[in-house]
């Protein structure tokens, strides 16, 4: 059978298949007769009584279900009922051809959703069972939405109370009329505390004013606030970890407007606020950890060069400003390195520390104290009004660290040298201050240090002359312009030379000869020295391979070792690799150094030392009896040869040499050779050789020579021994 035209039936489409409806009667015609009429747009099923109609609706679902009343063993009202109990949800179309009233209303209160007699028009009953589907269909799908909404919500729900930021909503006065479970981390506070109180109750007073535009937010979409950053205090007495401040949070605050969906287009009512707040303290304290790294000192927790010339740059504008003076100082402390290098870094740290608390308890209040790297500190004045006042607070930094301090064991005494400028007669801007009173320090220390040296013009000219000479010396060693003088080293009973000391000079392209007393200082602060040493390493030892291939007699030469150089971790091979590269043996070269250079690092130098002296390098004490070594220390060094001083040897003509016999003496007993130094006269060579001194070295037999005027003097000597023999 066709569908009649006009009737609401619901498509395949819409149910992804045919609706089934089981039709329930006992009489067989007429269930024929309904699966005819319905077969076309329907699929169809019959069951013949109340019994058969359960046993289908078990195992088959189905959208509709045509019901007979009366039927024989098991009623349709009590179909209905049981279905009712079993919680079908199907709905039930009652077809009876009883016409009293009461049947209609007690089958539609016992569940059925509609009811037609018989006899009934065709297109009424398809119509009617069309309708039912569809409003079967409908409340299924309001269901689905219900179900979904509310699942929606509920994850909703998850997300906002599990959401890492403090989620709220506000109404139109400013009141909280929801926050989320972040809050009781984020402030200390319950929910329930918070909700009904005015945001501003939780806003830092000074961030009130910027508050007010994003808490009371009424744009929306793009023009809403973003990334507002705001404080936030917390409750009292809360333990919150991990604050910069445990008194409030530093967040940003992102909030929206809320409005009523418009019944028309000229509506929109304001409803309040909707706000998301994400905590940032953690990023805060990383960044202000950062700021104070960048312009702070970790050590003593000063602030650093950059934070001083930036203090420096604000008190000069605000000087002049005012019209008002202020002055600047430098101190370095003298000698420092031997702290470091003789007790250690760790010693050195310590002892910086004090220093800071000393040099700050003698400041005021508004003075800057700052450390501008290693031992150097930064003091500001702002308030001098004259060099006098600024002379007088540099003497009281230097008296207060005259006293001594005692660091792990150690009592230590510390001088300092100052250099201070003051402007704005000196200058007025913060770079030419800090450079002219380092200028000044540098004059106080080459005046003997601890003492204050005020900036003066004429210093800016030896200054830059400190300068260039640096340039040049970097250039002497690309263009090697260096070359080494040697002074020979005479056995004291045949006059025979045992050896050289090798002696720097510098070939200055327009100052000519330049002595070491002139630039190697500079070169040990620089650090130029470490590839100068290594430079004369290979030169002295090239030197003593040509002397040994033109066959003239073995004499060592001595090589002097700086601090620096001794201090590299390249040190060893550096010297055996000189003497690889020219086929020598090891005692072809003599390692000079003095006392104070082995007691700065006695366990390193120690082993240093000790791995050449097992390759064969021997190794002499300079100046010996000028330091502050111990027999103690020395025995741990595998030292081969001391050398007596000049100045003991000069003083052993007047005093007997009781100081160079002492020497000589103690070098005899532990079977070291000894060199004096310094020998000038026939008296003093005498001298020593009646206190057995092994060998001597001074103007007597020649003062520092070129290469050529050495080789000349070795062969002279072969020459005369050939005549004796002869």
């Amino acid at each position: 059978m066709q569908p009649l035209p006009g009737e609401n039936q619901p498509s395949i489409s819409s149910l992804g298949r045919r609706p089934r409806v089981l039709i329930v009667d006992d009489d067989p015609l007429i269930q024929e007769s309904l699966a005819r009429l319905i077969g076309q747009s329907y699929e169809t099923a019959a069951a013949r009584g109340g019994p058969q109609a359960l046993e289908a609706v078990g195992r088959m679902r189905f959208d509709v279900i045509l019901l007979d009343l009366n039927m024989p063993g098991m009623s349709g009202a009590e179909v209905l009922a049981e279905l009712s109990r079993r919680g079908v949800a199907t709905p039930v179309i009652v077809v009876s051809g009883d016409n009293a009233i009461d049947s209609a209303v007690n089958a539609l209160r016992h569940g059925a959703a509609d009811f037609i007699r018989k006899p009934y028009k065709p297109e009424e009953l398809l119509k009617r069972i069309g309708n039912t589907i569809g409003k079967q269909q409908l409340e299924q799908e309001n269901s689905q939405i219900q179900q979904r909404l509310q699942q929606s919500e509920k994850w909703h729900r998850f997300l906002v109370n599990t959401s890492p930021d403090f989620i709220y909503t506000l109404d139109c006065e400013g009141r909280f009329t929801f926050v989320n479970d972040r809050v009781e981390s984020l402030l200390g506070c319950t929910r329930s505390e918070l909700v009904g109180r005015h945001y501003s109750e939780i806003i830092h007073e000074e961030d009130l004013f910027r508050a007010e535009h994003v808490f009371n937010e009424r744009r929306a979409d793009a023009r809403a606030s973003r990334n507002v950053e705001l404080r936030l205090k917390c409750k009292d007495g809360q333990q919150r970890p991990r604050i910069m401040n445990g008194r409030y949070r530093t967040v940003e605050v992102t909030a929206t407007g809320m409005y009523e969906l418009p019944e028309s287009r000229f509506e929109n009512r304001f409803m309040g606020t909707y706000g998301v707040v994400k905590d940032i303290s953690d990023r805060k304290q990383a960044e202000e950890t950062v700021h104070y790294q960048t312009y702070h000192d970790l050590l003593t927790g000063l602030p650093n060069r950059a934070k001083f010339r930036d203090h420096l740059g604000r008190a000069l504008v605000y000087g002049k400003r005012r019209q008002q003076a202020l002055s600047v100082m430098i101190l370095d402390l003298d000698n420092f390195r031997v702290v470091n290098d003789s007790l250690g870094h760790g010693v050195g740290d310590e002892l910086l520390i004090h220093i800071a608390t000393r040099l700050r308890q003698c400041l005021a209040d508004d003075d800057v104290l700052a450390r501008l790297g290693g031992d150097e500190f930064g003091v500001l004045l702002p308030d001098a009004s004259s060099r006098l006042e600024a002379t007088v607070v540099g003497h009281k930094l230097i008296e207060a660290l005259n006293a001594p301090l005692r660091i792990k064991g150690h009592e230590l005494y510390v001088t300092a040298s100052i250099g201070a400028s003051f402007a704005p007669e000196d200058g007025a801007v913060a770079d030419t201050l800090i450079r002219q009173t380092e200028i000044a320090m540098y004059q106080a220390k080459a005046q003997g240090g601890c003492r204050i040296q005020h900036w003066q013009p004429a210093m800016q000219d030896a200054f830059s002359g400190r300068i260039q000479m640096e340039a040049d010396l970097r250039r002497a060693l690309v263009n090697d312009e260096f070359v080494l003088f040697y002074q020979p080293q005479v056995d004291t009973l045949t006059g025979a030379i045992r050896g050289f000391e090798a002696l720097i000079r510098w070939w200055h392209p327009e100052r000519g000869i330049v002595l070491p007393n002139a630039f190697v200082p500079l070169a040990e602060e620089t650090g130029v020295v470490v590839p100068m040493g290594e430079w004369i390493l290979r030169q002295a030892a090239a030197q003593q391979a040509i002397w040994r291939k033109s066959g003239l007699p073995p004499a060592r030469i001595s090589v002097n070792i700086s601090p620096r150089q001794l201090e590299t971790a390249d040190f060893v091979g550096s010297v055996l690799r000189a003497l690889e590269a020219n086929q020598l043996e090891p005692g072809a070269l003599e390692l000079e150094i003095t006392e104070n250079v082995l007691m700065r690092d006695v366990e390193s130098n120690a082993a240093k030392l000790v791995q050449l002296a097992e390759a064969g390098v021997r190794l002499a004490v300079d100046d010996f009896g000028t330091g502050y070594s111990s027999l103690k220390y020395l025995s741990r060094f595998p030292i081969h040869t001391l050398k007596i001083d000049r100045a003991f040897v000069k003083d052993s003509a007047l005093d007997g040499m009781s100081i160079a016999n002492a020497i000589i003496g103690m070098a005899r007993n532990l079977k070291l050779n000894v060199i004096a130094e310094g020998v000038e006269s026939t008296a003093q060579l005498e001298q020593l050789r009646s206190l057995q001194c092994s060998e001597v070295q001074g103007y007597l037999f020649g003062m520092p020579m070129s290469a050529q005027e050495a080789t000349r003097l070795l062969q002279e000597q072969v020459q005369g021994e050939v005549a004796k023999t002869g």
